[in-house]
């Protein structure tokens, strides 16, 4: 007996061949010759806002048909695994000597949060092989998001001699953007009427993978720009950035096939576990850690563990979540 189907080498193979992950490859040699692919400001800004608000908009809409009993169980594994994976990295990132307590704080808050475009992608992935997910995923997202930013903050303000502004972290984590905009799309998404819905799903659910394509060619772009930044953060933080996630986001498969998910779902528990963020993470962690070297947490995240978790971990958690349902 094969450890993972044949059928599914080929779905981890095609995802090679996808066109975000094409599209990120793209960006990346783009900006080793030095051309200027990247998307302007003001249009990034707007992507991110698409995908934060369409994300939630679309998981409100499904949570129309999810009982409380469902959602239970998953949303507080989540809350859990939220507040466990900054303490792990932490504990972890103790063995990396030349780091500082603040700038460990500021790195396990940055693998405590989530990725939007990981988590995208990873839908994307699943959807294009008509793979179901839980329709509450994107609620999912939203409750990871904020434990593992406070808990890698408070950590990194122990014994580091930085005083916490609390009152403008928490309003920086709970008001940000991504919090915002997720919590507003699912509010809306769940309490608007079906016809209503329908008449903005064209945009926000029919043109959502041709934005995140674009999303994924601008990163792309940034994590080539910024390569040699890549080699500067120690070979020793780039092993962590590739196999922290890679055994949290295996670990996360297991929980999510224990708690009762879909092959789909447990996939994408296991992408949230293993992701980190690039985009609410360095804005809560600058107010709360002025002293963290941003440069540490932001390179290992967007330039390592990102491109690892599109073009490998992706199709090595659908695989790992495809061979634990047949057990």
């Amino acid at each position: 007996m094969y450890l993972f189907p044949v059928s599914s080498w080929d779905l981890a193979l095609s995802n090679l061949v996808s066109v975000g992950v094409l599209a990120f490859a793209f960006g990346f040699l783009a900006a080793r010759i030095k051309s200027d692919v990247r998307v302007p400001e003001q249009i990034y800004q707007f992507l991110s806002i698409y995908l934060l608000f369409g994300i939630g908009l679309k998981g409100g809409h499904s949570l129309k048909n999810v009982s409380i009993e469902e959602v239970f169980a998953p949303a507080v594994t989540t809350i859990v695994a939220g507040a466990l994976i900054p303490v792990v990295a932490y504990l972890s990132l103790r063995l990396i000597k030349t780091l500082s307590v603040v700038d460990r704080g500021s790195i396990a808050a940055h693998y405590g949060s989530t990725s939007l475009v990981t988590f995208s992608a990873a839908l994307l992935f699943l959807e294009s092989n008509s793979i179901f997910v839980e329709g509450f995923a994107p609620a999912l997202l939203t409750l990871m998001e904020i434990p593992g930013l406070i808990v890698g903050i408070y950590l990194g303000s122990r014994k580091s001699g930085s005083e916490v502004k609390w009152s403008e972290t928490l309003k920086e984590v709970l008001l940000g953007k991504t919090v915002l905009l997720l919590c507003g799309g699912l509010f809306i998404g769940a309490v608007s009427t079906n016809e209503g819905y329908e008449k903005v799903n064209p945009f926000f659910g029919g043109l959502l993978s041709g934005f995140l394509v674009l999303f994924l060619l601008h990163l792309g772009y940034l994590a080539g720009f910024n390569f040699s930044e890549v080699r500067k953060v120690g070979k020793p933080l780039i092993v962590f950035a590739v196999f922290f996630p890679l055994i949290t986001g295996v670990v996360g498969v297991a929980i999510g096939e224990l708690i009762g998910l879909s092959v789909g779902g447990a996939t994408v528990f296991g992408v949230l576990c293993a992701s980190a963020s690039y985009i609410a993470a360095p804005a809560a962690v600058h107010v709360a850690l002025p002293k963290a070297n941003a440069t540490l947490a932001l390179m290992s995240s967007i330039g390592v563990t990102f491109p690892f978790n599109l073009i490998v971990g992706i199709p090595v958690y659908f695989k790992v979540a495809e061979f634990l349902s047949t057990i």
